[in-house]
């Protein structure tokens, strides 16, 4: 038993991730959730938190510096913008659960109760420790090694060709102007409440044809939820 827990065999981990830990402490010091400490004050190892905190500075210099070899083409904004969208909470814990992470956490009965194995956050911040561990035990470059084959894969690639790192907004006026040489035009359909608490409702057009319609506490935020609705809407019914 571990800390009241079965043991778990990380060792299906190692294999599937090419990485073999020489401190085996530090590998399971991934998976601790400060939950788990609640009930179990006395563990010999801390929660993951510290390991996070590390683990998401290193993706971070780690997608920067591949952004900057591998699309040179694109400028400092367009990097920013991207890397926003590849260490999503949605993409790391997307990159967890392909790794089974879940089923390696230490967590409190109540986390287990509340399916804290497939919590997107828990998910996602147990990817960043593991990306911190494998720093530690090993170096930067398998660190980076992890993270090209894990995270990146195909998909910044694709989020990269497919230009879905910009705003819904950008998006829909690149396609515009690709089609019709023109700018999608923005119609605010509805504007209620007190000054200092608007509600929004805009409608997005091209030429006479309406191509979808959002909300937002801000023209701006409206805009760009009325944008999302119509790529939803050209996607959905494959033409304008």
């Amino acid at each position: 038993m571990e800390g009241g827990q079965k043991v778990i065999n990380r060792q299906n981990l190692e294999k599937t991730i090419g990485v073999t830990f020489k401190n085996k402490e530090i590998l399971e010091n991934v998976f601790i959730h400060r939950s788990f400490l609640n009930e179990h004050k006395h563990f010999r190892l801390s929660s993951n938190e510290k390991m996070e905190f590390l683990g998401d500075s290193v993706l971070s210099l780690v997608t920067a510096i591949y952004l900057y070899k591998h699309f040179p083409q694109l400028n400092e904004g367009n990097y920013t913008d991207i890397k926003a969208a590849v260490v999503r909470t949605e993409s790391l814990a997307g990159a967890a659960r392909k790794l089974n992470l879940g089923e390696y956490i230490y967590l409190s009965k109540g986390e287990e109760l509340h399916s804290g194995r497939d919590n997107k956050n828990i998910l996602a911040d147990t990817f960043e420790a593991l990306v911190a561990g494998i720093f530690i035990d090993h170096d930067f470059e398998a660190a980076y090694r992890f993270i090209e084959k894990f995270l990146f894969a195909n998909e910044l690639d694709h989020i990269v060709e497919k230009g879905l790192y910009l705003s819904p907004k950008s998006r829909l006026q690149e396609l515009m102007q690709a089609k019709y040489r023109k700018l999608p035009d923005y119609r605010i359909m509805e504007e209620k409440g007190p000054e200092h608490l608007k509600y929004f409702t805009v409608a997005v057009y091209i030429n006479k044809t309406k191509l979808g319609a959002g909300s937002g506490a801000s023209k701006k935020e409206a805009e760009e939820s009325a944008a999302k609705n119509a790529l939803e809407n050209i996607k959905r019914y494959g033409k304008i």
